[in-house]
């Protein structure tokens, strides 16, 4: 029986790295994952989604609809999020095949 990573089967189903179609899949893959780092660290600060808002200065619903990936929020809307949560945030960006890290 013949193995294939994980890289393998997404160029098969989803497309090979560089296609539009990849690159919206590993895009929403990206907002998943924020939207489940804000939601486990509010969890972690015994916070509401309301509290939440109220801190950021949104409504619940906005911070819901992040949390969830329901909404194309600002990145200014997730820096605040995450001061507002304490949380370190960390970004890196890769450009021509050199990782740049922006802290």
């Amino acid at each position: 029986m013949k193995t294939y990573t994980f890289d393998e089967v997404k160029d098969k189903y989803i497309g090979k790295k560089g296609t539009s179609e990849r690159d919206a899949y590993e895009n929403e893959l990206r907002l998943d994952l924020i939207g489940d780092a804000i939601r486990q660290a509010r969890k972690e600060r015994n916070l509401t989604q309301s509290q939440l808002g109220e801190l950021v200065g949104v409504k619940k619903a906005q911070i819901s609809k992040i949390e969830n990936n329901l909404t194309d929020a600002r990145f200014e809307t997730i820096l605040k999020v995450f001061r507002a949560l304490n949380a370190k945030i960390n970004f890196n960006v890769e450009l021509m095949n050199q990782n740049v890290n922006l802290a």
